[in-house]
């Protein structure tokens, strides 16, 4: 099982330069990934291309661009650009989003977001795998009357979705290559998205989807001050339907209950357990949770696991 960091959340946006050292960092520590979070800043595809280039060895990837407000031909350039810095090692990692930050950030309605997400899916499959489209659904369409493939680009850059719901989970499974769900625990992943997307795969086709299990946590002494900033950073999941649900599937009554914290053997044991309910990789989204200390060890701990495998 591969393992992996969150470098850049919602919540905690170093500069470009201390980025890549962290990145630089985490490598050393024996970790194999490092992801981005879309926000209204950093750009995620660019950021992960240039710690790509500037880290070998190092897979990076977005966590998670939303289709909303982007196209595929768009989204298709970042990716296939990024991939081809970093020598085919970026995974693109895309999301529905929420109604609220579609409709206030980019003032269009958030309607129709299944349909939307097959229909994204199906042209960024053909622009990514063949470097050209011709699809025209109900609600985008996506042609190519210039090239648009990118050299370097091989192979495609796998594609991911934040998908958790029955719905997202199905077509996810249909059109990509695994899911990147967030405070889903090994309840919810065992009991219904990894037997709804492995299904859904199976039924299109297509090979065993990834599981990559977006894990909040931090190895830590101080474990009642870690979890009361959890409660906090991570209370705004508590207002979207979709996390909402994934939740109460993981029998947790707050998203801060799905944090994993504690000293190595705790933590270490929580990790197992994401690998026991279908997780194929594992990443740790800690940032802002706990010191420089704790970053150390947790990193410390990560590494060791890679390496055990």
């Amino acid at each position: 099982m591969t393992v992996g960091v969150v470098l850049s959340s919602t919540s905690v946006s170093h500069s470009i330069d201390t980025t890549v050292q962290l990145a630089r960092e985490a490598r050393e520590a024996g970790l194999h990934s490092a992801w981005f979070a879309q926000t209204f800043g950093y750009d995620a595809a660019s950021l992960a291309a240039i710690v790509g280039r500037e880290v070998p060895g190092l897979q990076v990837g977005t966590s998670a661009i939303p289709v909303f407000g982007r196209h595929p031909l768009l989204v298709s350039s970042q990716a296939q650009t990024a991939q081809a810095a970093t020598g085919g090692r970026f995974h693109l990692g895309l999301a529905l989003g929420t109604k609220h930050l579609t409709e206030t950030g980019f003032g269009i309605p958030y309607e129709r977001p299944i349909t939307l997400l097959r229909e994204f899916l199906t042209a960024l499959r053909q622009l990514v795998d063949t470097g050209s489209a011709d699809f025209h659904g109900d609600l985008l369409t996506a042609t190519t009357p210039l090239p648009a493939a990118v050299p370097g680009a091989e192979p495609p850059p796998p594609l991911l979705v934040a998908a958790m719901g029955p719905q997202a989970l199905r077509v996810t499974g249909e059109l990509a290559d695994g899911t990147l769900p967030l405070l889903a625990g090994p309840r919810a992943l065992a009991d219904h998205i990894v037997p709804a997307i492995t299904a859904a795969a199976a039924a299109a086709g297509r090979p065993a989807p990834r599981i990559v299990a977006f894990v909040p946590g931090v190895v830590t002494a101080d474990t009642e001050a870690v979890r009361e900033r959890a409660t906090e950073s991570f209370e705004f999941y508590e207002q979207i339907p979709s996390y909402r649900r994934v939740i109460e599937l993981s029998g947790a009554e707050r998203a801060a209950d799905l944090a994993v914290i504690g000293d190595e053997e705790t933590v270490a044991a929580e990790v197992r357990r994401y690998r026991e309910a279908g997780a194929t990789e594992v990443v740790f989204t800690a940032t802002g949770l706990g010191g420089e200390a704790d970053r150390q060890r947790t990193w410390r701990l990560l590494g060791e696991l890679a390496v055990k495998g």
